[in-house]
């Protein structure tokens, strides 16, 4: 495992077991077998940097029982370091359900009642050198749906004090959160922490207000990060930067098997092309080719490609 001096990207959220079925175009009252993996969006990730050769740490909770011996050991095997997920003593590890209605309807279940362990991440858990000393800091908007997670995250970014590469995944899921307004206050809070944005239409609207791509990504600018990420599913990705750099990206083709992946992949890969110091259009090419590898296998933490297994279907595109 890599030291606290030696980690490059941090991320912080959700982390959990993921019990996807094994039968697809099956409602899940008539699977019969399901297949067991590190799941969470920020889980997955910090496994998709890892898998790109970059030393990874997460800041998490699992609850104290076989499911979160589960997601620690998944963790390590995967080559992120497990050293600040934390152990909570009262609540469950959180288990994700979905159903997989290819190619583009895959249902989501969460157990997370009566809270996810991943919102009880106090700010005394944050590690403060390594969120100051890392080169990349990577957190969701779901973080801050709950207290004392969105402690946690403020003292994080006051302690990052908006560094170059600190991202914020505009992850909006309606069913954390009571109202969509509070989901909103929070984006705006994320932002002005934030150097880099990313985020789907729906999410772009409820954190902006516009589900417009060309409003979104200029709106996410105003707000002062310096690189903004409009994914647009099958019209492919939009990004553009505060220096005026404009790239669109058509999706990669692929036969489609499970799209619940395919958002992290195409985030730990721009965590991989800003490390490396790609440019824009080589960055959000990449990514979006990570993505659609994930989309088209069941899995999403165990899926994460290598680099070069996307330079490969890269170049298989481009032929």
């Amino acid at each position: 495992m890599p030291t606290t001096q030696s980690i490059e990207v941090l991320a912080i959220g959700r982390v959990g077991v993921d019990l996807y079925p094994m039968q697809t175009g099956v409602g899940l009252e008539d699977v019969t077998t399901f297949g067991k993996f590190l799941g969470g969006s920020a889980g997955n990730v910090a496994v998709a940097a890892a898998r790109m050769g970059h030393s990874v740490a997460l800041v998490s909770r699992t609850g104290n029982d076989p499911f979160g011996r589960f997601v620690r050991r998944s963790l390590e095997e995967l080559g992120v370091d497990p050293t600040y997920v934390s152990i909570d003593r009262e609540l469950p590890t959180p288990v994700t359900f979905c159903e997989i209605f290819p190619p583009d309807d895959f249902p989501l279940y969460f157990y997370r009642s009566p809270q996810a362990p991943d919102l009880r991440v106090s700010p005394e858990e944050i590690p403060p050198v390594v969120v100051r000393d890392c080169l990349l800091f990577w957190a969701t908007l779901t973080g801050l749906s709950a207290e004392p997670s969105r402690t946690a995250h403020s003292t994080a970014w006051e302690l990052r004090a908006r560094l170059s590469h600190t991202v914020i995944d505009l992850d909006y899921r309606p069913q954390f959160w009571r109202a969509e307004a509070e989901a909103t206050r929070a984006a705006e809070e994320a932002l002005a922490s934030s150097t880099v944005a990313i985020g789907n239409l729906e999410e772009c609207r409820v954190a902006v207000g516009t589900g417009d791509p060309e409003a979104a990504v200029r709106a996410l600018l105003d707000r002062g990060v310096q690189l903004a990420i409009v994914k647009q599913g099958p019209k492919g990705v939009l990004a553009m930067t505060a220096d005026g750099q404009r790239v669109e990206v058509p999706p990669t083709p692929v036969e489609v098997a499970n799209g619940l992946g395919a958002g992290d992949a195409f985030g730990g890969a721009v965590c991989h092309g800003l490390l490396e110091g790609w440019d824009l259009e080589r960055t959000i090419r990449f990514a979006s080719t990570a993505g659609a590898i994930v989309a088209s296998r069941l899995e999403c933490s165990t899926a994460m490609p290598r680099e070069h297994e996307v330079l490969a279907l890269l170049e298989e595109a481009q032929r």
